[in-house]
């Protein structure tokens, strides 16, 4: 045993280690400063990072001087273990993500936050299923016998929201507390628990997960967690958090038994067939959504993962396509249209009937239009199982980008607005 360890570490020579840890500090740096780029021009962070990916990656550096590109990022030992950091850093992405889902909030605006992420959910993504189930080979999918996965996949990625773009969006806009805001929030949660659900089946009609478990197992199963999680799972938690906070150094103690739990519960979703990713939300919404854990608890979460593991993650997606050769302008602007049309309208027509005024209403629409991280972490999974190709994962990146940068001015647009109703 200690032999066979020994010689699985001798695997990762001194050339490979100094090339990891090569590429984590360009890849750190090169993140962080685009990052800063663009927020000074008052743009998302993630902008920032996946062009300083493209810049590092086969689109530029690639192109200028191919021998540098695989000198910097050779395919071997070391690619693989900085895909493992890669993956962690998704995982912790999704943790943060549904650490920001506050059901308490969701319950409070009760009816018209069901309408309005119902026809949000539904519309967007009767749009994104239909044409792709009808016209596979015009988004590239020639495989027939997962042609439903894929229009599945394709449905749910018009339909998903990016809620942390979204709280940032109402944030800057003042607005954060309004009635308008509280709905636009809670309807992004629902939909995001929806809609990561839909995902975590897709993933299993493609049979990525547990070969021992059918399809309808493994949907069993991923509902049965949610169910436990968001019940008895936040119940313990809720219990336990006070603890933690007093008896454990405080915020490291927090920090680990939050990451140690997330990796768990990411461990089991992975297991039964689903994403790993899937736990960590889930999780994240059972830690979020506990009195005791504080706001500058999750900041501090929040910080040590968006400053450390996220630009890794989002560098990483320029390494992996070259985004000139795979740039389809048709395809990219149909799929653009297809996400503005359906979130607008849908969730739009949900808020009106919620009671809000039609300049409201469409504000609610071009909020939960921000796609953001969450479409591009999506459409990565989706990518590396191959349910899509590099043109159409080109197309979601630039659409989860579009409609990120886009919603903010929208709104503003939208509530300078008067019409009568």
């Amino acid at each position: 045993m200690g032999r066979e360890r020994r010689s699985l570490m001798s695997k990762l020579s001194q050339h490979e280690i100094m090339s990891l840890l090569l590429q984590l500090s360009i890849m750190l740096l090169a993140g962080r400063i685009l990052a800063e780029a663009a927020r000074k021009l008052k743009q998302p962070a993630v902008i920032g990072e996946i062009l300083a990916g493209i810049i590092l990656g086969p689109t530029i550096l690639g192109m200028i001087s191919p021998d540098a590109f695989n000198q910097l990022f050779p395919v071997g030992t070391s690619a693989v273990v900085l895909d493992g950091f890669v993956q962690v850093a998704v995982v912790m992405l999704l943790f943060i993500a549904g650490l920001e889902v506050d059901l308490h909030i969701v319950w409070q605006q009760g009816r018209p936050a069901t309408i309005t992420s119902l026809f949000g959910l539904v519309v967007p993504f009767a749009f994104g299923f239909f044409l792709p189930y009808f016209f596979p080979d015009f988004f590239g999918y020639a495989d027939e016998g997962k042609r439903l996965a894929f229009a599945l996949f394709m449905g749910t990625s018009m339909a998903i929201t990016a809620l942390p773009v979204i709280v940032r969006i109402l944030m800057d806009l003042n607005i954060f507390k309004s009635r308008m805001s509280m709905l636009v929030i809670s309807s992004a949660m629902i939909n995001d628990l929806i809609g990561w659900l839909i995902f975590s089946i897709v993933l299993g009609m493609i049979g990525k997960g547990h070969q021992n478990l059918s399809l309808v197992n493994t949907v069993l199963m991923t509902i049965g967690f949610t169910a436990v999680m968001l019940t008895f799972g936040r119940g313990l938690i809720n219990r336990v958090l006070p603890w933690i906070n007093k008896k454990l150094a405080w915020p490291g103690g927090l920090l680990s038994v939050s990451l140690a739990l997330c990796f768990l519960a990411a461990a089991m979703t992975e297991f039964i067939g689903i994403h790993a990713i899937f736990g960590a939300f889930i999780l994240g919404v059972a830690f979020g959504d506990s009195e005791h854990m504080s706001e500058r608890a999750k900041e501090i979460i929040h910080q040590f993962i968006n400053n450390i593991f996220a630009p890794l993650f989002f560098v990483s997606i320029g390494l992996k396509v070259n985004f000139a050769a795979n740039f389809d302008p048709v395809l990219t602007l149909i799929i653009l249209v297809i996400a503005f049309a359906g979130k607008i309208l849908g969730s739009g027509y949900g808020a009106r009937l919620s009671g809000l005024a039609w300049n409201e209403s469409l504000a609610v629409g071009f909020g939960m239009n921000a796609r953001g991280a969450m479409e591009i972490i999506l459409g990565l999974i989706a990518l590396d199982n191959g349910l899509i190709d590099e043109r159409v994962f080109v197309s979601l990146v630039i659409m989860a980008l579009v409609t990120s940068i886009t919603s903010g001015p929208l709104m503003k647009w939208s509530l300078s607005r008067s019409w009568k109703t």
